[in-house]
């Protein structure tokens, strides 16, 4: 494990726990000594994050690309109507609110998209265990496949409509891939089309929490995956051990393909009509200049996370104006449009390439 700065910690605020057979003061100590990384801060990432740093986790990584909006506040617990208005980055938001919950432990909020190329630097710090509070396929396998090779285990979790499930993947056992091979196909259901109902990723990422808290704490038995439906309620438990696949083309094989893969940098953001575009290789952006540049192409504000703001003479796809939010490190989001080219020839010609 990892050792944040806890050699004489306070353990009186985590008694009620402490109290517990299963935590002790020994797993308490190595809750306290723990590195979490939890890549995605929306409802599952709000969740399990409000828990762990409540529970002494000694470190926890925030990492979302995204930017607080006030449809998150319905289900995403950390955020506040201020956040939503500011436009907050949610790693930051939610790192400043969970500081006030626990000043004790250190929180590091990284602003970035996790992509095969970002994700050694985005996960750079050795972090014990990883939590799954992503809302796409594609990532989670990244992360099956970057836990697998590291030996880290992963805490998966999804919710959608009134439906989740949650589950545990320790090294040596199942991964995610024995269980579901390739990640399902675009034109399924996602909470932009059917909804979501915000116990259902609260209950999910409470799973999520214990289940890291059981194994920081020493306890490294297998678990299961965890199903639920709450209309009508049930509930549904998967015993994940017969599920490894000794011909898994991950765990088995070691053959890391999403990892290993390389596109264009694009990315459509479900629901938003937008087109997210990776950041470029260099050092980043002075968003101040770039702020000033820009002044005469539209109305911008900026903050020390990142310049958002419409187009005057862009007109967006299907009416209004297109609105440009640059991050500090370059990445790019260019809302109005769904067309990846439009979106590239937009960044070039007003941020640069």
């Amino acid at each position: 494990m990892t050792t944040p700065d806890q050699t004489h910690p306070d353990l009186s605020r985590y008694h009620r726990q402490t109290l517990l057979q299963s935590v002790g003061e020994k797993g308490q100590r190595r809750l306290l000594a723990s590195t979490v990384a939890i890549v995605g801060c929306g409802a599952l990432g709000c969740a399990s994050a409000d828990l762990l740093a409540r529970a002494g986790i000694g470190r926890l990584i925030l990492v979302d690309r995204d930017t607080v909006e006030p449809t998150n506040l319905q289900r995403q617990t950390l955020y506040t109507e201020a956040d939503a208005a500011e436009g907050l980055p949610k790693a930051a938001a939610a790192a400043a609110r969970l500081q006030q919950v626990n000043s004790d432990i250190q929180i590091e909020s990284r602003i970035a998209d996790l992509t095969p190329a970002t994700i050694g630097r985005v996960l750079e710090g050795s972090p014990d265990l990883v939590v799954d509070g992503t809302d796409n396929f594609l990532t989670r396998y990244l992360l099956n496949d970057y836990c697998v090779r590291e030996g880290i285990p992963f805490i998966y979790g999804g919710a959608i409509s009134t439906r989740g499930m949650a589950g545990a993947f320790l090294p040596g056992g199942p991964c995610l891939r024995c269980l579901w091979p390739q990640p399902p196909g675009a034109g399924g259901d996602t909470c932009d089309t059917v909804g979501v109902l915000g116990p259902g990723p609260a209950i999910v990422g409470g799973i999520q929490a214990s289940e890291a808290i059981r194994i920081l704490a020493g306890d490294r038995a297998p678990g299961p995956l965890v199903e639920f439906e709450l209309r009508p309620l049930r509930f549904r438990r998967v015993d994940l051990a017969p599920a490894k696949d000794e011909a898994c083309i991950c765990c088995a094989k070691r053959e890391f393909e999403f990892l290993d893969r390389s596109g264009a940098g694009e990315a459509a953001l479900c629901g938003r009509d937008a087109i997210q575009l990776a950041a470029p290789l260099g050092a980043g952006v002075d968003l101040e200049a770039l702020g000033k540049r820009l002044a005469p192409h539209g109305d911008f504000r900026v903050t020390r996370y990142l310049l958002r703001g419409e187009l005057k003479g862009e007109p967006a796809d299907a009416g209004g104006r297109i609105e440009l939010t640059v991050f500090a490190d370059g990445r790019t989001i260019v809302g109005g449009t769904t067309r990846p080219e439009r979106a590239r020839a937009i960044r070039d010609r007003y941020v640069g390439g």
